[in-house]
């Protein structure tokens, strides 16, 4: 099990293309960490509004009766892929990883695939 800081830095190095990471407490909308980003990408901006799409998400799956959990969330961009993973477990209730990815020099499923990992050894 990594801390957030950890978890964090491992994403930035481990995932091809990655321009920021945060995570996110989506009952408020605060990044509890970040890492990278710039003046291109404000991740507590970010992080505010991608909690308002969990919300709905979990609000439009509610409705449909839905009981299974969301793997995560992928929002396509011209020129970036938005990836929202909710951690799971017991500890990470509430909480989910945001990737911001540069298209041209991501692996879209190779993220999917370290963001998976980086979630699971993730201890809040």
């Amino acid at each position: 099990m990594v801390t957030t800081e950890t978890a964090l830095k491992d994403a930035m190095t481990s995932i091809e293309g990655v321009i920021g990471v945060a995570l996110v407490d989506y009952s408020s909308g605060m990044a509890l960490g970040t890492l990278g980003g710039g003046k291109d990408l404000d991740l507590t901006v970010a992080a505010a509004g991608n909690t308002d799409v969990v919300r709905a998400k979990m609000r439009t799956m509610e409705m449909l009766n839905l009981k299974e959990g969301i793997e995560d969330i992928l929002i396509t961009l011209g020129t970036q892929y938005h990836l929202i993973r909710p951690v799971t477990g017991r500890a990470g209730k509430g909480l989910f990883l945001y990737l911001c990815l540069d298209r041209a020099r991501a692996n879209l499923a190779m993220a999917r695939h370290q963001l998976k990992r980086v979630e699971g050894d993730l201890d809040v």
